[in-house]
């Protein structure tokens, strides 16, 4: 599991990631890891936080139709 994690860090470069992620919600499991977060909030037919300007995504209104809104 360990080298698979590894691996993983060197296609998915995590800790530089999260330099630039702009996701406020402090519990989040996926910060870091956009394959990951993507994957998880299209399923849930939202966009991920680095879609949205930062006042937007404090709302965690990240749906389709906000974006829409937002940048209409």
């Amino acid at each position: 599991m360990y080298r698979i994690y590894t691996l993983m860090q060197q296609i998915c470069n995590i800790k530089k990631n999260l330099e630039n992620c702009p996701c406020t919600y402090e519990p989040c499991d996926k910060k870091g890891k956009c394959c990951e977060c993507l994957r998880y909030h299209l399923s849930r037919r939202e966009l991920p936080a680095c879609c949205f300007p930062k006042e937007v995504e404090r709302t965690y209104d990240r749906s389709f139709e906000k974006f829409i809104e937002t940048y209409s």
